[in-house]
């Protein structure tokens, strides 16, 4: 007698997904990136180093240490964060007044501070943005791009103007040709290779300051762990991690929409907090995303975390392994390559005639408002602030018009039923006390808020006082139509919001 044959299962070949970015192609594409952001980040942190007050390697630390950290704790795959100007311009009171180790005890501070807003869950604020705000904002960054590169274009040798319209016609002719490697890096490598070799005499990345020659070294602020000291770096801390945290949130959105992709803001926070934690152990200024090297970085083809921690490796090879060469570079490339950032940041759809005929004024006014204080004050971060109270401002104004009172006496004439419409709040609910007649009306008197909401504490008093007045002159006053949220939040506060005489 046979025995049956035993059946073996088939062994299953197990595959794993390869990561996007491990693709020969794809991590081409993100290296190319990545080169060309770091070659545009060296002038910029020294540049921001200058403004702080403090050594370049801080700024270049800085942008190291922040681009490899948020490469693996950010919420937002392709963005830069490194060390920028709002971030500079914040703490340099400190470090004039105290000197350079507060600053990093600051920086310290400021991250584990995002760390706890991103916990608190400050991040879904996001929300609350206007369009025409975000629009601004944009507006207002491309300004301040092209802005910051005038220095580099005024009272400099002759060949720096050829050089610039050289840089400018290889990025935006190379495009039409071949995408295959970036037009930027093309540049940059194009005019440092005949400035040498001809030996033409113009400002370099070497003469914006000295270039690191070391790694960054692990160490503890050298502060006193006093109260004091907690006194002392506490508005700055907490100045910086706001700063940095709306300025990192709206260049997520704004990659977002460039890429029609959606990232964890909750995560980019507290990604920015460990990222500062750990540049300010580091001896760096500290920082937050940058949105004109982001925007060379996805404009480019980067679309993985791999140019961002690329990026940062490559800064640090540059200026530590090849700083002699890096400081070859002239500037122009460099500016180049930021004034077509500035120009492709810019949304000029938003300022075309037919859109500005077609927008409703309030919204051109909230983008205008936003623009114009980013600009005057090179602080995007309070630009942003001004467009949003603008934007409640006039929300408010608008909302304000659309309630309406309206009357009828009852057929035996003893009754007048006001029938309110609309969304009540401060700004509808103020001239609510003037749309009844307290004089004329008879004994009774309905208010109908079938068609209408209370949503603060405003319009509770102002009904309060309605009821006063009536009640002054013999009237007997009747809410009714209340909806549910309505009728508990006019029962939590009516005639409790003034003190009794």
């Amino acid at each position: 007698m046979s025995l049956p044959a035993v059946s073996r299962p088939r062994s299953r070949r197990v595959r794993l997904r390869r990561p996007a970015w491990l693709s020969p192609r794809v991590l081409r594409t993100e290296a190319l990136s990545g080169l060309v952001v770091a070659l545009a980040l060296i002038p910029e942190a020294v540049s921001f180093s200058i403004i702080a007050g403090v050594d370049p390697r801080l700024g270049l630390f800085a942008s190291f240490t922040m681009a490899v950290t948020i490469a693996f704790t950010g919420g937002r795959p392709a963005m830069i964060s490194a060390a920028t100007g709002a971030i500079a311009l914040v703490l340099a009171p400190l470090v004039r007044g105290h000197g350079v180790e507060y600053l990093l005890a600051a920086v310290v501070l400021g991250g584990l501070i995002q760390v706890l807003l991103a916990v608190a869950g400050v991040a879904r604020l996001m929300r609350f943005l206007p369009r025409s705000v975000m629009v601004g904002f944009v507006n207002a960054l491309a300004i301040l791009i092209f802005l910051a590169q005038l220095p580099y274009l005024i009272d400099v040798p002759w060949p720096v103007y050829p050089l610039l319209g050289v840089g400018l016609l290889v990025m935006i002719g190379l495009p039409k040709l071949t995408k295959a490697v970036p037009a930027p890096l093309v540049a940059i490598v194009a005019l440092t290779t005949f400035t040498v070799a001809a030996g033409v005499a113009v400002p370099t990345v070497g003469d914006e300051g000295e270039l690191p020659d070391s790694l960054p070294v692990l160490g503890i602020p050298a502060v006193p762990l006093t109260f004091e000291t907690l006194t002392i770096i506490a508005p700055f801390a907490l100045a910086m991690a706001l700063v940095g945290l709306m300025e990192s949130l709206m260049t997520a959105k704004l990659v977002d929409d460039l890429t029609d992709t959606h990232s964890d803001k909750t995560r980019e926070s507290r990604g920015q907090g460990i990222a500062n934690i750990v540049t300010g152990f580091l001896g760096g200024m500290g920082g937050c995303a940058m949105i004109g090297q982001t925007m060379i970085n996805v404009k480019s083809g980067a679309r993985t975390r791999a140019s961002t921690f690329l990026a940062g490796v490559f800064l640090l090879v540059l200026v530590v392994a090849l700083g002699e060469i890096v400081a070859l570079i002239p500037m122009a490339a460099l500016v180049g390559v930021m004034i077509m950032v500035a120009v492709g940041t810019f949304d000029w759809h938003s300022i075309h005639p037919k859109t500005l005929l077609r927008m409703p004024k309030s919204e051109t006014t909230v983008m205008l408002a936003t623009v114009a204080v980013t600009v005057a004050t090179h602080n995007l971060a309070i630009g942003v602030i001004a467009g949003v109270l603008v934007a409640m401002v006039l929300f408010a104004r608008r909302v304000a018009h659309l309630v309406s009172v309206d009357s009828v006496l009852d057929p035996d004439g003893t009754t007048r039923i006001y029938h309110v419409t609309g969304q009540l709040f401060f700004a509808s609910s103020n001239d609510l006390v003037f749309q009844f007649d307290y004089a004329g009306d008879p004994p009774n008197v309905v208010i109908d808020l079938s068609d209408a909401h209370i949503w603060d504490a405003s319009t509770v008093a102002s009904l309060d006082a309605i009821t006063t007045k009536y009640e002054a002159r013999g009237t007997t006053v009747t809410i009714t139509g209340m909806n549910p949220d309505s009728e508990q939040r006019h029962a939590t506060l009516a005639g409790n919001l003034t003190s009794a005489h």
